[in-house]
């Protein structure tokens, strides 16, 4: 046996009711999909996947954060996003067959799920309730995709910061969040690629400006409605 697959164990209660999509299958597909499902707690700064590697598994966050980040070249990195809690990834590369053309490392410690791309597989033929997640997740993350090249081009560090919020608010990549994140500022800096220096100073910005607050590990959104503005200003 591997190391990682020493590493791995079963998914308690606890974690099962944080995974959305076992919510939407019958209980048959529940019962059979369960016992699949693993669970592994990755430290800060581990890559969960890396580019190149092949599509073994289909993953999702049970606690903490991972940073999706497509490299090019040795020092240059495109930031996709972040994967807070309840968010999964790799659908589409699983669907395709392909070896991942991203990389996905632990911005802090996180609990990670996995499904086996087999047993994905096997779920998608029998279950149509998770053949509709799974095509409303791809619909998602295209658009995701689209909007996370124009935040690397954007110069205006409030702008970058309230885009990158949103999308970690995004109901339908991930439906657990709300409006108070569990993020802290170096995970935001480690997030968008600017020193935390500049993510304090556009914090207080937002903060004055009545859009959020900052608190302990956390940021709570106060006014969702002027985030999006400051999304389509300059």
């Amino acid at each position: 046996m591997c190391a990682e697959a020493e590493n791995e164990r079963p998914a308690t209660g606890r974690e099962l009711d944080r995974i959305p999509w076992v919510a939407v299958l019958s209980g048959e597909d529940r019962a059979w999909v369960v016992p699949r499902l693993r669970v592994r707690e990755w430290e800060a700064g581990r890559f969960v996947v890396r580019a190149g590697d092949p599509s073994t598994h289909w993953r999702g966050v049970l606690e903490g954060m991972l940073r999706v980040e497509h490299p090019h070249g040795d020092e240059d990195h495109l930031m996709f996003s972040g994967i807070p809690a309840g968010g999964w990834f790799g659908e589409g590369t699983l669907l395709k067959g392909h070896a991942f053309m991203f990389s996905v490392q632990a911005l802090r410690k996180s609990v990670v799920a996995s499904l086996a791309a087999a047993d994905f597989h096997l779920l998608a033929r029998r279950s149509i309730a998770f053949n509709r997640h799974a095509m409303g997740q791809l619909n998602e993350r295209l658009a995701q995709f689209i909007a996370a090249r124009e935040i690397e081009r954007m110069a205006d560090d409030e702008q970058r910061l309230a885009c990158s919020l949103l999308w970690l608010r995004n109901p339908v990549l991930f439906p657990s969040a709300g409006n108070v994140l569990s993020i802290t500022q170096q995970d935001l800096s480690n997030l968008i690629g600017i020193s935390r220096q500049r993510v304090n100073r556009a914090l207080a910005r937002l903060e004055d400006r009545g859009v959020l607050r900052a608190e302990y590990r956390t940021l709570r959104v106060l006014d969702a409605q002027k985030l999006v503005d400051l999304t389509v200003e300059h």
